[in-house]
């Protein structure tokens, strides 16, 4: 709902703040006074066509600004936007629009006051608010969105969502099923190659951890000299000695006996004692161990080769077909082989997968069939019925003989769903002429493709909502619309212009009472010259224009009470006593009427 609209420097118009109220808003006033101009300016802020020459005279930026309630399921589909731009509020509850227009043409477009591209308030904005009469703001226009009002008004949106479900299901099928069969094709390459490489990975027997310890092995190996002469010094010093210099071990004995027979003496050395015999019998065991690693160490230069050798093949394999560095190189190695095994047998048993697939394509083609041609029968139904509701309002609105319907066709499609014939028998479709049994195209909504058409005029064929005229006709068919289509449009705004152009006071009364029923479920802001129109308006502002010093400038004020008794007797002709009058009784019929209405309900 549009809960505020200001304009500074728009045309005509210096500053101005309107603030709306939620239900029937009517704007009056003389021909010329800048009524359009504020449904410009709107138009403007829901990402229409900019110009320079509607910047005020004088000035050098116009602004527009409007402050929206978010309510209801518009929430649902605003906020998915909103989140996508990184556009939400901490409120969540208002949004306001914004657009600067500059003189030299450049413009900002602004939501909740960062700066958007003219698309994204243009995909925001038509979520608000419907203009109809002389712009192109007109949801019931957009041929997309026929299938989903006729749904929202026929109660189809759980029908038609299972069939998405289905869709979804084919999707996946059909996608799984093109990598096989395009798989196939390279199958007898790729087999060539994985068998390759598990027969490589296989035939190098790797084991976890193998690779460290060839590494060790090959450190051992390469310094086996150098080893045998540390080991061989190590042993000499501990066990040997030299004719110059006692052995550790022959010292640490001779200290050991010393401190036994110190502790004979002084038992406070009796740890002391059993310390150094520890300390003794450790390093004959130091000495034993070293011993046997100077005899085990090995010369053998072909062993040395042969780890070399391992070690390059581990590196080549690893570099072929191991991780990331840094990665247990063997387990990648084997990992890889398993991956290569597992694809294999994929392979191996993808003509298998394929006939399952495509028995499973077939299954969800027929049931897509099945279900999409339940949905179109009920569609045809309420297209009926949508029909004769909105021919009656086009009889009520003075188009008598006006005809409505809803154009429902299907494709044919050489890989469309399965319908049986005598289904499919009595739908409007595009033939193929392929001569084979008709299978029909489907997306997610079903198999139908919907129009709504009109004949305004006795006589006339019906033709594309979308190419009927435009001006007060357009706009009375837009009100018979959404007066049927009220409970299935999600659009909370709706501006009508013109919509009194070419019909008289009791047509008017009859517009007058059916937009103000619209409000029960929209916000409505209606410009009128009728008074007839005007008396059903919940809220009642004038546009007046005004001359100060050279410039023309526009206001507009709010009216009750005498003077909008006034502004009526004025519409109705001259104001005298019996305009007053008759402005007066407007009023009243529209009281009692509203009172009686509200009463039923």
């Amino acid at each position: 709902m549009l809960i505020e609209l200001s304009i500074k420097d728009f045309a005509i118009i210096d500053e101005l703040t309107l603030a709306f109220a939620p239900g029937f808003n009517v704007l009056t006033g003389e021909t010329g006074a800048g009524k359009s101009i504020i449904i410009d300016a709107v138009d403007l802020l829901l990402g229409g066509r900019a110009d320079a020459t509607m910047v005020r005279a004088s000035a050098d930026l116009a602004r527009i600004e409007g402050t929206f309630k978010v309510a209801g399921g518009l929430g649902e589909t605003i906020r998915p936007i909103l989140e996508r731009e990184e556009l939400l509020d901490d409120d969540g509850q208002t949004l306001v629009l914004a657009r600067e227009l500059r003189r030299e043409g450049r413009n900002v477009c602004r939501v909740n006051g960062r700066t958007v591209s003219l698309a994204i308030l243009k995909e925001i904005g038509q979520n608000f608010v419907d203009v109809h009469g002389q712009s192109e703001h007109l949801s019931l226009l957009r041929v997309r969105e026929h299938l989903y009002l006729l749904d929202r008004y026929a109660g189809l949106d759980t029908q038609r969502s299972a069939l998405a479900a289905l869709a979804r299901e084919l999707n996946e099928v059909r996608r799984e099923l093109a990598d096989l069969v395009r798989g196939e094709r390279d199958a007898a390459r790729r087999m060539d190659l994985l068998n390759f490489q598990i027969n490589e990975i296989t035939a190098a027997k790797l084991k976890p951890g193998e690779d460290k310890t060839l590494l060790e092995e090959r450190t051992r190996l390469a310094n086996a000299e150098k080893l045998a002469a540390l080991a061989e010094e190590a042993v000499r010093a501990l066990y040997e000695g030299s004719d110059e210099q006692a052995s550790a071990s022959d010292l640490l004995g001779q200290a050991a006996r010393a401190i036994g027979q110190l502790a004979a003496i002084d038992s406070s050395l009796a740890e002391n004692r059993d310390l150094a015999q520890s300390l003794a019998e450790q390093l004959s065991e130091l000495a034993r161990d070293l011993s046997n690693y100077h005899e085990g160490i090995e010369f053998n230069p072909k062993r040395l080769d042969q780890v070399e050798e391992r070690l390059d093949l581990v590196k080549t394999l690893s570099r072929k077909y191991g991780d990331a560095p840094g990665t247990d190189s063997i387990e990648s190695i084997v990992a890889h082989g398993e991956r290569a095994r597992a694809e294999l047998d994929g392979i191996t048993h993808a003509g298998e997968r394929i006939e399952v697939l495509q028995k499973r394509e077939t299954e969800l083609l027929k049931k897509i069939g099945k279900a999409g041609a339940d949905l179109s029968a009920a569609r045809r139904r309420a297209s009926e019925q949508l029909a004769r509701g909105i021919e009656v309002e086009l009889q009520d609105l003075r188009m008598a003989g006006a005809k409505f319907g809803v154009d429902l066709q299907w494709e044919e499609a050489e890989d469309g769903a399965i319908v049986p014939e005598h289904v499919a028998k009595g739908i409007k479709s595009e033939s193929s002429n392929s001569g084979k049994p008709p299978r029909y195209a489907f997306d997610s909504t079903g198999l139908d493709r919907i129009e709504f058409v009109v004949a305004p005029n006795p006589g006339e064929g019906l033709k594309p909502l979308a190419k009927i005229a435009s001006g007060g006709e357009t706009s009375r068919l837009m009100l018979a619309l959404k007066g049927v289509l009220a409970r299935a449009d999600r659009t909370p705004t709706l501006i009508f212009d013109e919509i009194d152009q070419g019909i008289g006071g009791r047509v008017g009364a009859i517009v007058g009472r059916k937009l103000w029923g619209l409000s029960s479920a929209h916000q409505v802001l209606c410009i009128t010259h009728l008074p007839q129109l005007a008396g059903f308006g919940d809220a009642h502002f004038k546009v007046e224009k005004q001359i100060e010093g050279e410039r023309t400038l526009t206001h507009v004020r709010p009216l009750g009470g005498p003077a909008r008794v006034a502004e009526l007797a004025q519409m109705l002709g001259l104001e005298s006593e019996k305009t007053t009058e008759s402005a007066e009784e407007i009023l009243e019929m529209v009281r009692r009427e509203k009172g009686q209405r509200m009463g039923n309900e």
